[in-house]
């Protein structure tokens, strides 16, 4: 899986960051083996300098083979609890993505959902 993590011009996005990230993501996602492809990581701190409560930002967009792209977005205090909580609702979304896309594919009826969170 290919995770690629951007950042905007007020998060230090250095290599250790950048490792960190994509070892929560491929930790997390592992399960789907190659059901994901890729992932795209989108961090931003919309305060910038001054302290906000709710300020740093952790955007998740799943690319699926068979499936369409999944996005969970989380707003917290910190990085480390957007990125850990983002990346759980990205897992619920994309196991839930590939249960209807095996139903459909089963013939079994797929009743409607959220496709973000």
């Amino acid at each position: 899986m290919q995770v690629l993590v951007n950042c905007d011009d007020h998060v230090c996005c250095d290599e250790e960051l950048i490792r960190r990230v994509e070892g929560v993501i491929t930790g997390t996602l592992e399960r789907f083996g190659d059901h994901v492809f890729r992932v795209e990581v989108r961090l931003r701190d919309l305060n910038s300098e001054r302290p906000g409560d709710r300020d740093k930002v952790c955007s998740l967009e799943a690319r699926m083979a068979g499936a369409a792209s999944v996005i969970a977005k989380h707003d917290a205090p910190t990085l480390t609890e957007a990125i850990h909580v983002a990346t759980g609702k990205l897992e619920r979304l994309v196991g839930q993505a590939l249960r209807e896309l095996t139903q459909a594919l089963a013939g079994t009826p797929v009743r409607p959902s959220a496709r973000s969170l």
